[in-house]
C-alpha cells in the first residue's frame, strides 16, 4: 500500500536515513515499481538524486542477498 514518509520514519528525519529507508523498502519489494525514480520521490518525498542512491543501494543490498553475503 502507499504511505507517505512521515507515517514510516517520522518527519525530522534526516535525509540519510530517508534514502536508507526508501532503498529497504525498494529492495524489499516482489514486483518493483516502474518507474523507481517518481514513485520514490512521492512516497518517501525524496529528490531526483536521493531517488537514484536509494536505487542504488537497494540494488546492492540485492547483490548481497543474492550473493549470499
Amino acid at each position: 500500500s502507499f504511505q507517505g514518509v512521515e507515517g514510516l520514519i517520522g518527519g525530522n528525519s534526516d535525509k540519510s536515513t530517508a534514502v536508507d529507508h526508501a532503498a529497504r523498502w525498494l529492495s524489499e519489494q516482489k514486483e518493483p515499481p516502474r518507474p523507481a525514480v517518481p514513485r520514490l520521490k512521492a512516497q518517501f518525498r525524496l529528490t531526483a538524486k536521493e531517488a537514484v542512491e536509494a536505487i542504488a543501494l537497494a540494488n546492492r543490498r540485492n547483490e548481497r542477498r543474492r550473493s549470499g553475503s
